[in-house]
Order: structure tokens, then C-alpha cells, then sequence
């Protein structure tokens, strides 16, 4: 299938990595073909095994002056983050590097927001205070002076550096219903890889609440190594905290306790949450389903540490299969 605004993209986990590797790995992905990239944003990495967690806002501006890949990065503003300071970051990078960046937006997980000291709303709230920095950050990227008193505060505040084209703000969702909730508001939508029926799922929960018709990028979680039982084998020891449901995810407070949490996951486990394969042709026929359902970047997420192989052998048999 051919498409000429197919992305595929190399998520620079910085849970996993220091800011100057990852500085590396995204020179050598645009080397290899890769034509995207996406930035995770954490305070805290998942477990102490990763046991990295770089400023991303720091290292986007470095990333993107270093390569010609448009970038996305995944935010939760609201509690960690006032929405202001993430529509000036966000309007800067836009404005120097013109429509080459979009922000993701969702409600966040408390490993990172616990460090304000500040109350975890429930969910509800959550999204709540989502949706009024979203409108807070348009307002702002449109050159108005906002004031705003409501679960989140913002006096007189205004951005005197924009962006002619601001960036697209699309909707972070995990489960089906915030899928249909950010239909209505996003831009877009981005979610993670599931197997092909509970992702057709997703996608028509997007379209039910407005989505029809708006991009949606998914980020593929994958172990790729030239061996079978070591992509399975990394995968378990990088990414054995990060199969539980979002209500887990989202409200556990310590890497320690997510590494508890972890303690009885097998590495069979995680084939149903991970890509697991040497064979470069079966990731191809994961990813061209992806696209068959809609998907318009797909940002690849190699869990494991092994960087630089997967990055020559994706570069070499995935993406000119996926690109031609």
C-alpha cells in the first residue's frame, strides 16, 4: 500500500536512555529511512531496570535542529506542567522548526505528576482538567490574553512568540471510551498497538465521537533481535512493568511498585502486549495491518536495549517495504 504521508517514526524512550544516546539514535533512524519521531516525557522512568529519565522538552530542541524529522512528544499539562509553560515550549519549537512538531495530550500517570505534592484527581477530573488545558493552550497559540479560574489557574497570561501554524494537538488514548472522548476535541488520535480487533475498536470509538477523518498515529511496541528468545528474554526485563491496564498505569506512584506489580508477569506474558519476532518480514505484516485500519504513523518502539541493530536491520527490510 502506498501512501504519501506514511510516517514512520523512532520513539526515543527516555526512560530507557540517556539524552545523548538517544541524541544518536534518532541521527542514525533518519540515516536508516525512518521519516519520524516520538519523545516520551516522564519524570520517573517504569521500573529501576530502565532506570533513565531525561528532560524531553531539553532535548527536542537539540534532536530537531540535529535531524529533519518531524517530531511528536506525549504531555500530560495540568499538574506537573502549567498549560502555559506547554504552549510557549511548544509555540517556540514550532516556530523554529515550521510544521515539523505536534504535542499529544492526555491525563497523565502519577509516577510523574506525585512530585507536585498536589491531589490525584480521579479520572474524570483528570480528563476535565485536560480538556480546559487544551482550550487554555489553543486560546494562547491564537494570541489571546487568557485568564482562566477552574481546575486549573491562569492570570493574564499571553505569548508574544507563536508559530504561524501551530501545532496539532492530537488525543492520547488508551481504552475505547477516552478514544471517543478525544474524538470530539483532538486533533487527531494516538494509542498504542493492540492486536487487529481491539484496535478496530479503538479506531471506531475515535470515529463515533468525532474522529472521522482526523489522522490517527499509533505507537508499536516491538522486540526485535537477531535471535527469538533474545527479543523475548529483553522485552521481559525492559518492559514486564508496562503491560498493566491504564487504571494501573495511571495511579501507581513508585517505579518500585510497578516493579512488585511485575513480579509474576512471565516472558510469554508479554506477547500479548509486545510485538515479539526475528523475523523482519512478520513486523512488516504486523505494521501493513496497521495501515490497513488507518493508522498514518506509526512510531516504533523497540523495547529492548538494542538499538542500533534493530535501527540498521528496520532500516534495511521494514521501511522500504512499508515506504515503496
Amino acid at each position: 500500500m502506498k501512501d504519501d504521508k506514511l510516517k514512520i517514526g523512532y520513539h526515543a524512550s527516555h526512560e530507557q536512555f540517556k539524552p545523548s544516546a538517544l541524541l544518536q539514535y534518532v541521527q542514525l533512524a533518519q540515516q536508516a529511512g525512518f521519516n519520524a519521531s516520538l519523545s516520551s516525557d516522564h519524570f520517573a522512568p517504569w521500573s529501576l531496570d530502565q532506570g533513565e529519565s531525561g528532560f524531553a522538552w531539553s532535548w527536542l530542541g537539540a534532536a530537531m535542529q540535529a535531524t529533519d524529522l518531524s517530531f511528536g512528544i506525549v504531555n500530560a499539562p495540568g499538574q506537573r506542567y502549567h498549560p502555559a509553560i506547554i504552549a510557549q515550549a511548544a509555540a517556540t519549537l514550532a516556530e523554529m522548526f515550521p510544521e515539523r512538531f505536534w504535542v499529544a495530550m492526555g491525563s497523565g500517570q502519577y509516577i510523574n505528576e506525585q512530585i507536585t505534592g498536589e491531589h490525584w484527581p480521579v479520572k474524570e477530573d483528570r480528563n476535565a482538567r485536560l480538556k480546559e488545558c487544551v482550550d487554555i493552550i489553543r486560546a494562547l497559540w491564537a494570541g489571546e490574553t487568557v485568564t482562566h479560574h477552574g481546575l486549573v489557574q491562569v492570570e493574564e497570561a499571553k505569548l508574544y512568540t507563536r508559530a504561524p501554524i501551530p501545532p496539532k494537538i492530537i488525543g492520547a488514548a488508551i481504552t475505547e471510551k477516552t478514544a471517543e472522548w478525544v474524538g470530539g476535541w483532538a486533533d487527531g488520535l494516538i494509542t498504542v498497538s493492540k492486536p487487529p480487533k481491539e484496535l478496530k475498536k479503538m479506531v471506531e470509538a475515535f470515529h463515533r465521537g468525532g474522529g472521522e477523518g482526523k489522522p490517527m498515529y499509533l505507537k508499536v511496541q516491538l522486540s526485535y533481535a537477531d535471535d527469538e528468545k533474545q527479543a523475548l528474554q529483553e522485552a521481559h526485563a525492559q518492559w514486564r512493568s508496562n503491560i498493566f491496564p491504564s487504571a494501573v498505569l495511571s495511579d501507581l506512584r513508585k517505579a518500585e511498585q510497578l516493579e512488585q506489580a511485575a513480579m509474576f508477569v512471565r516472558e510469554e506474558d508479554l506477547r500479548e502486549h509486545v510485538r515479539i519476532s526475528s523475523d523482519p518480514n512478520q513486523h512488516v505484516e504486523w505494521l501493513q495491518q496497521d495501515i490497513e485500519l488507518g493508522f498514518s504513523q506509526l512510531m516504533l518502539h523497540n523495547v529492548n536495549l538494542q538499538q542500533e541493530r534493530y535501527i540498521e536491520v528496520f532500516g534495511d527490510k521494514v521501511i522500504p517495504q512499508l515506504l515503496r
